[in-house]
Formats: C-alpha cells, structure tokens, sequence
C-alpha cells in the first residue's frame, strides 16, 4: 500500500518521535526529517526541504520552534510549494489550539491543493514530564502565568495515533481533528494529581506574565523565553476552556484521561531525580 517513505518533519520531537515509532512497529517506511537526519531537515535552511520530500508521498509536519511565532504561516506556505513540486501528495499538519498564526498556517495547507489533515492540539501531558515543566515539577513548584484558566491537557500519544492515523488511512483526508483530554483543568488540578500520584510535594504559583518571562530567560535563554511568553499571553485567555472530540472522531475511543498519564509517569520514575 505504501511503496514510498514517509517523512516525519520533526522526528525528534515530542509528537514526531512517537508518530515514527508507531509507522516503524506497523511495518512502514519512514525517512526522519531533522537536522541530524540523512538527508537533513532545516526549517531554518529550507535548500534541505525539496531533498528530504523527494520521493515522499505522505509527510507529518511539526513547525518549529512553533507555529505560534510570526514567522510560521510564510514557512509554511514555502513549505506546501516545495512539497507539490516534489510530488508529495498529502500532508499531516500538527497545529497549536487557539493560536492565530497556527490557524493561518492550517489555512494556508487547507489551499495548498495538497490532501491535509489537520491535528489541532491542546497542551500535552507531557509538558510536566518530557517538556519545560519537568524541572519545576522536580524542584516542587510549577510557576505559571494561567492564574485559574482550565485547560483541557491532551496525551501525546492520543495526538500521535491520531497523526498515524490520518497519515495511513484516506478516510482522514480533508479532516480538522481538535484533539483535548477529556476533561477541564487547572494547572493547580494538574500539578496536585502530579503530587498525588508521585508522593512529592509539588504546589503550582501562578505568575504574571512578565515574571514567567524573567524565569524562562534566565532557564531558556531570550529566545525561547519571548516565544513561551507570547504563547501564553495568547492562549491562556480562556479561549480554550472547552473539550473538544477530535479523538473520539478520529480514533473511536475517549482520550486519555490526565490521572492515567500521571499515575503511569510516576510509576515510570519520571519525577525521580537521578541519584
């Protein structure tokens, strides 16, 4: 069925390694789109593009540093030109819940004139234990600038089954999956099931905008503490404090629930530290 890779831009990331891992273990084809990876893939050098789509039918796209950023929608529509001249015939675009940039970027794939499906994702579990908030899980407080928005926190590997699936199955094409948990929480809920399942004292701060940016930078550098910053003053206006059922629709089962990711997390040793 699948006679040519499939390319996983971003193969390393938190969504892209698990979608690679699940293609690989169903017996197909994929060629790891990254800086490391042979041929590589640059977002930031886009003469790596046309190399890595070549011969590619199918691909999953994850911008970075994230489609929230400015820049992101020109990337992309560069992106989707090299990709039809190259012959790829669909695409696979995870997207970020309530980001306007992001939304232009799905919009722009939408036009493309490729087969699309759009993977619309809220903030994934795993933030707290692969992502910038593990080490303030491990230091036992988790400061950010959300005050009491609730957040409907999705399971990576929800949203990457749902990436292979779109990827592998035609029925998917022209879909826009909003994929959240199942429930609505705070990050005070979060960090309290997080203390809970991992016996550690771990309490939640919230802060303003302006301290989380102070933070980030002296953790991340200006960079990626700007970008955070931005990010969070966009989507933690309540705009996302809804459940949605791009799982179900897309997978016909409930997402994961927030407890089952902390209790296996914890069971895992994910908030132990090294001895």
């Amino acid at each position: 069925m699948f006679d040519s890779p499939i390319l996983v831009v971003g193969s390393t990331g938190k969504i892209g390694r698990r979608v690679a891992r699940r293609l690989r273990d169903g017996g197909l084809s994929v060629r790891a789109g990254s800086r490391r990876s042979d041929p590589p893939f640059d977002w930031e050098n886009p003469s790596t593009w046309a190399p890595a789509l070549r011969g590619v039918d199918s691909a999953y796209v994850s911008y970075y540093p994230d489609l929230a950023v400015p820049e992101a929608p020109a990337a992309i529509r560069r992106f989707t030109e090299v990709a039809l001249q190259e012959g790829v015939r669909k695409l696979v675009l995870l997207s970020g819940r309530g980001e306007s940039n992001a939304r232009r970027s799905e919009d722009i794939v939408r036009d493309s004139g490729l087969d699309f499906t759009l993977v619309r994702a809220s903030w994934f579990n795993q933030n707290f234990d692969e992502g910038q908030l593990l080490e303030p899980v491990l230091n036992g407080v988790v400061a950010m600038p959300a005050a009491m928005v609730r957040e409907p926190f999705v399971d990576a590997d929800d949203v990457a089954e749902v990436a292979v699936a779109a990827l592998t199955d035609a029925r998917h094409n022209g879909q826009l999956y909003e994929v959240t948990g199942p429930r609505l929480m705070t990050f005070a809920d979060a960090v309290a099931e997080i203390a809970a399942a991992s016996g550690h004292k771990v309490e939640y701060a919230p802060i303003s905008l302006e301290a989380f940016r102070a933070g980030m930078t002296e953790a991340a550098g200006p960079e990626l503490a700007n970008l955070l910053t931005e990010l969070c003053r966009e989507v933690f206006d309540g705009r996302n404090e809804s459940v949605a059922d791009g799982v179900q629709r897309a997978l016909g089962r409930a997402p994961r629930d927030f407890s089952d990711f902390s209790r296996a997390a914890a069971a895992a040793g994910a908030w132990q530290r090294a001895a």
